[in-house]
């Protein structure tokens, strides 16, 4: 059975969308099958795994809605994972599921169709908990919760996890924190470094050892509609993602590296054991 996956928080601007969509990528090139589902009204998600944009895209407003099955509604991205578009219609379709009994889940209805043909489906949320942040965290069985190394970031934390809490004790039990992802980080910043360690100290072993720098290439691959991946291979921001989707599989049990082969070699020498790029992202 496919794990559902949803990158939350609260706060803006924590590289929750850029989690999303590299992480998707350096699962897909490791052999993962990954739908991405943008359930952000933004549609940051959409926007930087496409190259251009297809404005008749079915898309997850209209799967809620049912107007469309959830089938008909993914398209596969350059980087080979599959994605479910989200635009703008998604903050009508939330006063529209209102009106549903059942409205939290929503989503999970629709999901059962297709859990089982991926590996992953990660779930790129609002960066508010809005009714469909909850539709997300009732229909996933886990939480992947990018925090910013800033100080700020720690504040809204707490509110985070007591949500999360919440959500287990109401509407979805088997909702456990899968991890917290140290992003945006600066090692010469002293505050960055100060925040990391108040995270392991805090969380210890619920933060993963990967840690995603703060990394011009990163920010820049959005705006061509592309994963850091296909955008620059080399960067130390698709290095770190490739690391993430490493350590992920590791404890997932989905592959026999060890965290210890890991840290020692570093993701390239393991990903060119298990996997070539797709097509797509070669030059």
């Amino acid at each position: 059975m496919g794990q559902i996956i949803c990158i939350v928080n609260q706060k803006g601007g924590v590289g929750k969308t850029t989690t999303c969509v590299n992480l998707s990528a350096s699962l897909a090139v490791l052999g993962q099958k990954i739908l991405v589902i943008d359930l952000d009204p933004q549609a940051n998600a959409t926007t930087a795994s496409m190259a251009q944009a297809y404005p008749d895209f079915k898309n997850i407003a209209s799967v809620l809605l049912g107007e469309h099955n959830i089938v008909e509604a993914i398209v596969v991205t350059p980087a080979q994972y599959a994605l479910i578009p989200g635009n703008s219609a998604l903050t009508a379709t939330e006063l529209h599921l209102l009106h549903n009994e059942q409205r939290e889940y929503c989503l999970s209805k629709c999901l059962a169709e297709i859990r089982d043909d991926y590996d992953y489906i990660l779930l790129d949320c609002p960066p508010s908990l809005t009714l469909l942040t909850v539709n997300a965290l009732a229909a996933s069985d886990s939480v992947i919760v990018p925090v910013q190394c800033e100080y700020l970031a720690l504040e809204g934390l707490s509110s985070l996890i007591r949500t999360i809490e919440e959500t287990r004790e109401t509407i979805n039990p088997k909702l456990y924190i899968h991890g917290l992802l140290r992003t945006l980080f600066d090692g010469r910043n002293s505050l960055s470094r100060q925040v990391s360690e108040e995270l392991l100290l805090h969380f210890k072993t619920k933060v993963y050892d990967t840690i995603i720098p703060r990394n011009i290439r990163l920010a820049e691959a959005p705006s061509y509609g592309q994963p850091i991946l296909i955008y620059d291979p080399q960067a130390a921001g698709s290095l770190a993602y490739l690391q993430l989707a490493q350590e992920i599989l590791i404890k997932d049990g989905r592959t026999q590296t060890t965290q210890e082969q890991l840290t020692a070699t570093g993701p390239l020498p393991l990903l060119r054991q298990r996997a070539s790029k797709p097509e797509s992202m070669k030059e």
